[in-house]
């Protein structure tokens, strides 16, 4: 039928069946499912890593509180040694710390409350303690304090 006009010709198909993007949707449907969760716990996991920081900043605060003091002669001087002989005596400590009020352990960076906790080191200077800090939601984490300054 070479004569038969192009109307009458059968079309190529062109796109996808009903079928085939039934089955990318089920595909990537089951990707996201098994993906999820994994985006989910990355909240926890970045709240356990930021405390984990605060305390390393924390035992570096006294360590060099304590070095400064002792160069000093344990003398309390502005800048340069702070007396410290309870865990809590960090805060003073801390850059961009802000106070609580009426909460002497507890301190904010941000919009985070810290709570400073543990066996406090006592006023022998260079005694050292296990201080704890910890945050809603977040188990408490463990530095080291030290005394300094008495």
């Amino acid at each position: 039928m070479k004569g038969v006009p192009s109307m009458f010709a059968r079309s190529q198909q062109r796109g996808f069946t009903m079928i085939e993007l039934i089955v990318v949707i089920v595909i990537l449907g089951i990707l996201a499912a098994t993906a999820l969760p994994k985006f989910i716990d990355l909240r926890s996991d970045a709240q356990v890593a930021s405390i984990n920081g605060v305390a390393g900043n924390l035992a570096s605060a006294m360590s060099v509180n304590y070095a400064g003091c002792a160069a000093n002669n344990n003398a309390p001087a502005a800048n340069k040694c702070v007396t410290v002989n309870t865990c809590a005596g960090v805060i003073p400590l801390v850059q961009g710390a802000g106070t609580v009020s009426g909460q002497p352990t507890q301190f904010t960076l941000g919009s985070v409350t810290y709570t400073i906790a543990g066996t406090d080191p006592g006023s022998t200077n260079g005694n050292t303690s296990t201080c704890t800090v910890a945050t809603s939601g977040v188990s408490a984490i463990n530095f080291g304090g030290i005394s300094a300054g008495n």
